[in-house]
This record gives C-alpha cells, sequence and structure tokens, in this order.
C-alpha cells in the first residue's frame, strides 16, 4: 500500500434540486502564472446557467466551464473561447463543484484566476460568505454506465460506474518529501473542505527556470505554493503529510467539473495531471453509450461495499 493513503467518505442523499449561491462576493490576488493583478467576483446565476466565466474586462464576455473549451493542460487548466483565454481555472471549479453549486457567474477583470494561498480554502471560505439557494430545477446528473480508462507511459487514468462520485488519485514523486501518496474520497461538501481544499500546489526548485523561460509561474512564492528543493520542503510546515496527493486529487476534481453535471461515477488516476484528466472528459462525452442523464439519487444513508484497489501497491 502507497504511504500517505487516505480514505473519506460522505453518506448520504444526492442533491435533488439545481443550486446556486444567495448572495455575490469578491476576493482579489496575483496570477500563479501571469503575476498579474485580478478581480474576482462570484455572481447568484438562474438554474440551467452552469458555472460560466465572465471576463468583465471584455464586455462579459462569457466562457462556459466546459471541456469543450479547454485550451491549454500543461501546468494549469486554461479555458478559451473565440480566442478570450482564461488560466489556472481548476481551484475554483473544484471547490464550486464539490460544494454542489450547480449556477454561478465567475466574473474576473484578466486572464487569470488569482492563485491566492495556492489551494482551494479560499474559495471554501467565499462560499460559506456566499450562502447556497435551492432552486426549482431538479438536478440533473451524468450517471456513466461503462467503464472507460486509457494510459500513456505510465499514467493511467479510468472511470467507472459508481452510485455516488469518488475519486482515487495516486502520485509518486522522488523528492523525498513526497514519495508516493495515495487518496480516496468520496466527494462532497464536507469530505472536500476538511481533506483536500487546505491542500497548496507545489514545485520543484530545478524545475523554476525552465518554466520561467515558458512564460510560467511568473506569480510564484513561498506564500503560494509549496517549494521543494532536493532535500525537502523550503517553506514548511505542510498542512498534511500527504498534501501532495491531496492538491492533486483537488486538481483532478476541479477538471472534472468539465463535464459539466455532477457525476455518479467512480475516477481512479495514477500519476496523471490536466492532461489526462480533461482527455478522460473529453472521451466521455464523445461516447454517450457510456453514461446517461438522470434525475435520479444515490441510496439514502447506504454504505458502499468496501472498494477494492485498482492500482498496485507502492514499495
Amino acid at each position: 500500500m502507497a504511504s500517505g493513503h487516505i480514505r473519506c467518505y460522505n453518506y448520504g442523499t444526492l442533491m435533488t434540486y439545481q443550486t446556486t449561491i444567495e448572495r455575490p462576493v469578491a476576493t482579489k490576488g496575483v496570477g500563479l502564472h501571469t503575476a498579474v493583478k485580478s478581480n474576482l467576483r462570484l455572481v447568484p446565476a438562474p438554474a440551467d446557467t452552469g458555472i460560466v466565466f465572465r471576463r468583465v474586462d471584455l464586455d462579459n464576455f462569457e466562457i462556459e466551464a466546459h471541456v469543450r473549451n479547454v485550451a491549454r493542460v500543461s501546468y494549469a487548466t486554461s479555458l478559451m473561447k473565440k480566442g478570450v483565454l482564461l488560466s489556472t481555472t481548476e481551484h475554483i471549479l473544484a471547490a464550486l463543484y464539490s460544494c454542489g453549486v450547480d449556477n454561478v457567474y465567475i466574473e474576473l477583470d484578466a486572464l487569470e484566476l488569482p492563485i491566492l494561498d495556492g489551494s482551494a480554502q479560499p474559495f471554501i471560505e467565499m462560499l460559506e460568505h456566499a450562502g447556497v439557494r435551492r432552486l426549482r430545477k431538479r438536478r440533473r446528473y451524468l450517471k456513466v454506465l461503462k467503464p472507460l480508462e486509457f494510459s500513456d507511459g505510465g499514467r493511467r487514468i479510468g472511470i467507472y460506474p459508481a452510485e455516488d462520485f469518488e475519486v482515487r488519485c495516486f502520485v509518486e514523486y522522488a523528492n523525498p518529501a513526497v514519495g508516493a501518496q495515495e487518496v480516496e474520497i468520496r466527494v462532497g461538501r464536507e469530505s472536500f473542505s476538511r481533506m483536500l481544499a487546505p491542500a497548496r500546489t507545489f514545485g520543484f526548485v530545478q524545475d523554476f527556470e525552465g518554466l520561467r523561460r515558458m512564460g510560467l509561474i511568473r506569480g510564484g512564492s513561498l506564500e503560494n505554493a509549496i517549494v521543494l528543493n532536493e532535500h525537502g520542503v523550503m517553506n514548511g510546515p505542510l498542512r498534511f503529510p500527504d498534501e501532495f496527493g491531496r492538491h492533486k486529487a483537488l486538481d483532478l476534481i476541479g477538471d472534472l467539473a468539465l463535464v459539466g453535471h455532477p457525476l455518479l461515477a467512480r475516477v481512479e488516476a495514477y500519476k496523471a495531471g490536466h492532461a489526462l484528466h480533461t482527455q478522460l472528459v473529453t472521451r466521455l462525452l464523445a461516447d454517450s453509450s457510456l453514461w446517461a442523464e438522470t434525475f435520479e439519487e444515490a441510496p439514502s444513508q447506504t454504505r458502499h461495499p468496501r472498494l477494492q484497489a485498482a492500482f498496485p501497491a507502492a514499495d
């Protein structure tokens, strides 16, 4: 079994009706890759809107949080529509998706979302202030009916039928502070807020020069990312011993939000990243035999049988 393995499950019914937020909330900060300052505001939206970004600096141009708008997925998930770019969307999408917010406008006045402290915790706090309001329209789920899995070298990802939304994420790095870490979680507001949201993004000193030549991590600092050198963490303490694995699970959930509907599925990712995450969503939606839209809910207070490991145990 991998070191740093956690399991966290919520049990209970899924929400029957769509939601939005009660009131607008705002924050501001700098972009991790661009270092550009931006103002971000969440605004209530009507039923069947989905999660929609608005570039208020460009006449409220709208970009839907959907995989059809994915532009780049190297070190962050970026969206583009008609040439208008929006970068580093995964943290806020993970928070909204896990907390069951179906409809919201995300207003932004720059091309990259603020990184804040490098985690999704500030967005969870925003949602606590905003409140969640139930709408009159019933919620539609995307229920996976048949498995889909593929690999790219030593990286693998798959999605499988399940009664709820579950993710399992395995990462491994040679750095002694990381090693092999595995996270398994049934995703809900409480489990995400407690177990994943505080986990911060991270980077390795030896990669920084090359990334900056690529125009990346210009806004990175010891205040908004975990920084590692060859000996370990430079700016501890960590929030969790396995904070790296937890953050990768956070990123996975944010990318899965690009399905556009709440998932009833189990997703397992082995050394995957943004590219495999978004490929999974694209391939899933392209084959309508793999899924169905449904209004059904998970069985109330029903515990699943013990989930079996799909990955080989790490040495």
